[in-house]
């Protein structure tokens, strides 16, 4: 058992967050939280507390959004739209790839970017290079983070250097599933099925990764509803379909299996209310949105009607892997929003965008982004100090933060009660 002391903060709901100054969090060997508690029990086996100061301890970062061979592209080519932007810039860059070598030179420098900002579970896609994917997993299994890990699957739409058929997107899911499973079953990375989005698959292929889903039970992710044109692309593609989400479901792609849908700046009505039914998620990507044009998610919508939401930094249209960053952002564009709707819908709260950063996101991985009990220990010891805190209050101290921090600020990283230190590869 490991003690520590510190400022506790967690958001154990969207409207609520748990506040324990100088308060103890009980950890066992496993990883999982044994308790939190204002007062030091009278326990023998809490001979020895590791004492954090004055120092804030907050749950790890989810990302539930990233594209890690984007990663060099960061805070460039955001000149255009969404589909002139994948052939213009991101589609050449992930085209490198085919080169193991430059995919284990990028992708050490996203994974120790992703420790540096607390980022330490995440939900990544790949490229359609299966060896390069399986060297992306093996980074994150060296580096204790977690994540699920995609193999994209793209033959149509998409440049003929950048295409595989479906044989060698489920042939290579296989062998990542068969690779990471010799870390065992509840290792922290995973494989996940990864259909770009409907315009760079086939229904052949669409048909193949929804069977494969239901034969294994690996989850899904893709892209929903981010572009207008994307979304009129999609009706062309597919005309049998009601929606976009609708062309996903026909394919057993949208929830028949844990699911990620990224965007969703324009679901409404039947989409809407299938995702419900469904239990997909909705991954919110405000930074990408934003820099691409996209438009402002519905996300007090969604919230309000109890669908699951997280947060995305959606790297390379998002412009940096900070999650600090899409929470800032995640509360200014619902504000954007809240002016727009003329007060109908109201703006995101402290709580809920910590909620979306950590347990939200979290709860794909299972009990993950909590300080309750039961949950593994994914946590951040901030030192906020340089910030002048005299007189502010911990929730004080907490916005300030999220508003002015950086990864600076992060002292100790923890992913399932191991403490990470700097990735050295």
């Amino acid at each position: 058992m490991k003690v520590y002391r510190a400022n506790i903060i967690y958001a154990p709901t969207p409207d609520k967050l748990e506040i324990v100054p100088h308060g103890y969090i009980s950890v066992r060997s496993s990883g999982i939280i044994e308790g939190v508690y204002a007062k030091k029990p009278a326990k023998t086996a809490w001979r020895q507390v590791i004492d954090l100061g004055d120092k804030l301890l907050i749950p790890a970062f989810n990302d539930l959004h990233v594209h890690a061979p984007q990663y060099r592209n960061m805070g460039l080519a955001l000149d255009l739209e969404l589909l002139p932007w994948l052939n213009t810039y991101t589609f050449p860059e992930e085209a490198k790839y085919a080169d193991t070598t430059y995919a284990q030179r990028m992708y050490r420098r996203f994974i120790h970017d992703l420790w540096m900002q607390g980022t330490m579970r995440s939900a990544v896609f790949g490229t359609m290079h299966a060896e390069s994917t399986r060297i992306l997993a093996d980074l994150f299994v060296q580096a204790g983070m977690g994540a699920y890990v995609g193999l994209v699957g793209m033959n149509r739409n998409s440049p003929d250097n950048l295409r595989n058929t479906t044989d060698d997107v489920i042939e290579g899911l296989e062998m990542l599933r068969k690779h990471l499973e010799k870390h065992g079953k509840d290792g922290l990375v995973r494989p996940i099925i990864t259909p770009r989005f409907i315009p760079s698959c086939t229904p052949d292929m669409l048909q193949a990764l929804g069977q494969y889903a239901a034969q294994t039970g690996m989850p899904v992710q893709s892209h929903l509803s981010e572009n207008r044109s994307e979304i009129a692309w999609v009706a062309e593609l597919e005309p049998e379909s009601t929606s976009y989400g609708d062309a996903y479901n026909r394919y057993g792609l949208f929830g028949q299996t844990p699911t990620l849908m990224a965007h969703c700046c324009y679901t409404d009505g039947e989409e809407l209310e299938l995702m419900k039914r469904n239990g997909v998620y909705v991954v919110h990507c405000p930074m990408s949105n934003s820099n691409l044009s996209s438009g402002i998610a519905p996300i007090r919508r969604f919230l309000d009607e109890g669908m699951h939401v997280a947060l995305g930094t959606d790297i390379s249209a998002g412009h940096n892997l900070s999650m600090l960053n899409a929470m800032r952002y995640a509360m200014q564009v619902s504000k954007l929003r809240y002016a727009e709707s003329r007060g109908a819908l109201r703006f995101l709260s402290l709580s809920e965008v910590l909620y979306l950063a950590t347990k939200a996101g979290g709860s794909f991985f299972g009990k993950v982004g909590s300080f309750e009990h039961g949950y593994e220990f994914d946590a951040l010891v901030i030192d906020d100090s340089y910030l002048n805190y005299d007189n502010y209050t911990l929730e004080q101290r907490l916005e300030r933060y999220i508003y002015l921090g950086d990864d600076r600020d992060i002292r100790r990283r923890f992913c399932r009660g191991v403490e990470l230190t700097e990735p050295v590869y």
